[in-house]
């Protein structure tokens, strides 16, 4: 793999560089979040590590500017919060999974490839569509009918797999699982408040709304 690792701690990254060098992976090294930000915004990476306290800016501002910057590069956050709020803030800004400090350098080669096999699904050329919605899974450019929607990654992950799934229940759990990875339910509202952000997009300014939700168990999306 080709990993960008934005992390200040020099002992912690050394740590990181140096597993992760041992098992055959690129490793390049930023301290600071502008020096992480312009790396992702102009190579290619299979996947970020992001610490979130950096000098100078913040984790959670760093990854949001680069999802607003259409940069869709899967991304672990780590961190020394452990509260379920400060995962849930990082999730919501658009990073694809959140690491508490101190860990094991197994879960987070475990997590770093699972992330990694994702890529291919994004590479996908073929596009989705449900009656005047339309999805580019190569470009991940969303229209309806000729209004293009602006989504951010998750809004945009969850669209693509309720529309897989089009015409059947998708619940809570199968959306915290295929969309954030979680095989536990953080007890907090972030998938209805990420549906509800989806739906006023691509349902809201139009006259046929596409996403129903059945009240106590999921989501459905159809004509």
């Amino acid at each position: 793999m080709k990993i960008l690792l934005v992390e200040d701690d020099i002992d912690t990254a050394q740590f990181i560089i140096k597993c992760l060098e041992q098992n055959g992976d690129s490793v390049t090294h930023c301290t600071d979040a502008e020096q992480g930000m312009l790396n992702a915004s102009i190579h290619s990476f299979d996947v970020i590590i992001f610490d979130r306290l950096l000098p100078g800016m913040d984790g959670l501002d760093a990854v949001r500017i680069l999802r607003k910057s259409n940069v869709l590069t899967p991304i672990i956050m780590l961190t020394a919060l452990s509260e379920t709020a400060h995962r849930v803030a990082g999730l919501n800004v658009g990073a694809d999974d959140y690491l508490v400090k101190p860990f094991a350098f197994s879960e987070l080669y475990a997590r770093l490839t699972a992330l990694a096999r994702r890529q291919p699904l994004l590479q996908q050329s073929s596009d989705l569509r449900l009656k005047d919605l339309t999805i580019c899974r190569t470009t991940r450019k969303v229209t309806r009918g000729k209004t293009q929607i602006e989504l951010l990654p998750k809004e945009y992950q969850i669209l693509e797999y309720l529309i897989l799934n089009k015409t059947q229940l998708v619940t809570k759990t199968m959306l915290l699982e295929n969309v954030w990875g979680f095989h536990f339910d953080p007890k907090t509202s972030l998938v209805q408040t990420h549906v509800s952000r989806l739906r006023n997009k691509i349902d809201k300014p139009f006259s046929c709304e596409l996403i129903k939700t059945v009240r106590g168990h999921g989501y459905i999306i159809s004509e």
